[in-house]
């Protein structure tokens, strides 16, 4: 009988790259628990990202790739993820009971960032993480509405001044929508007290041992925005956009941001790319052609999604069922859980941040 060599079984193993990252296995150290009885093999491949729907297959050409090497009878893979936390801001500590917060923003409104929040969140609960969503556009909550959650959150037992937060689809939710008496009460807030309560609903509210946190940002480049990148620990950042040329130039304004305020940005996120008639299946670009992948080469950032002006999208986001519950195997779900793989396997590849945030300064020069 040929005897197994450990190394060959290695060097077989790295032939298989990492779907999302390209990088072999064995190189990552990712490969563990090796096992070797006889002709048998065993071992874990442990992922620094929740792949759920990726596990199977990628443990069967892990097996294959196992038993091409010579003396190798049978092998076992258990393909298994552990999300670890990533560096924040220096001079920031991680918050209790989150791993990873990842900002979604945009530079102008009406461009689909909330739904983007929405069916990411859900996706990487789909994929096995625990995940909750952060509802800071205060003036404009709309996480209530898209995960069909009312009602107002009960304290933390045992917990001063900590909230619970509601719950739908597996996903922790919080938003200032639950804190109102009238859903359609206007919140009239000059930015300090905005902030105030954005940094209230983060920080009192009990979250459960989250492995991410999706903050829905409001649109622009104001007070909470900069509250959130100076004072709130966050791991990187997603920009959504539309193709319109307007929407580019006010994206390009939030990139700016989170580079002076040295957040990583994950990447682009492409909206209303294209419209298909669901009559005759006349393709057409109604808010521009290739505007986000243009913006993304520009800017040396991957464009990690591009998904349609979808009638179906829009339909099940306003009815409390965004597209990754309402329709899982639906091409609108298999675009946002492709989006939640790039997102979750660039968050394990972050490294510390490249320099101190600095706080602005305000220099006043006499006129000659």
């Amino acid at each position: 009988m040929t005897t197994v060599v450990e190394k060959d079984l290695l060097a077989a193993l790295a032939t298989i790259p990492d779907p999302h990252t390209g990088t072999d296995f064995v190189s990552r150290q990712a490969v563990q628990n090796l096992r070797i009885q006889g002709g048998s093999v065993a071992f874990d491949v442990v992922l620094g990202y929740p792949a759920q729907s990726l596990a199977s297959t990628l443990a069967a050409q892990l097996e294959a790739a196992a038993r091409s090497v010579a003396g190798v009878q049978s092998a076992s893979a258990q393909v298994r993820w552990h999300i670890q936390s990533h560096a924040v801001q220096p001079g920031l500590r991680p918050l209790p009971g989150v791993k990873n917060i990842i900002a979604v923003a945009s530079g102008k409104g009406g461009v689909g960032k909330s739904t983007t929040s929405a069916n990411l969140a859900l996706a990487l609960a789909a994929e096995g993480a625990r995940v909750g969503v952060l509802d800071a556009d205060i003036y404009g909550p709309s996480q209530p509405l898209l995960f069909g959650v009312e009602g107002q959150p009960e304290l933390a037992e045992g917990m001063d001044n900590m909230m619970q937060p509601l719950e739908n689809y597996g996903v922790q939710v919080m938003s200032i929508g639950f804190l109102l008496d009238n859903p359609d009460q206007a919140m009239i807030w000059r930015g300090p007290m905005a902030v105030q309560a954005l940094e209230q609903m983060l920080r009192q509210t009990h979250w459960q041992d989250l492995d991410y946190l999706i903050i829905d940002l409001p649109p622009g480049t104001g007070d909470i925005q900069l509250t959130m990148s100076q004072r709130i620990p966050v791991t990187g950042a997603v920009i959504v956009t539309t193709p319109q040329d307007i929407a580019l130039l006010d994206a390009r304004k939030g990139i700016q941001m989170f580079e002076k305020v040295h957040v990583p940005i994950l990447g682009l996120v492409e909206n209303m790319a294209v419209h298909i008639c669901s009559n005759c299946g006349h393709v057409e670009h109604i808010f521009g052609q290739d505007g986000g992948q243009q913006l993304a080469q520009a800017k040396q950032l991957p464009l990690l999604a591009s998904l349609p002006l979808s009638l179906d999208i829009r339909q099940q986001a306003d009815r409390g069922c965004p597209s990754v519950v309402a329709q899982p195997d639906g091409q609108a779900a298999g675009i946002y859980k492709q989006l939640a793989h790039q997102v979750a396997a660039r968050v394990a590849q972050t490294d510390v941040f490249s320099a101190v945030q600095a706080s602005p300064s305000i220099s006043i020069r006499k006129q000659k």
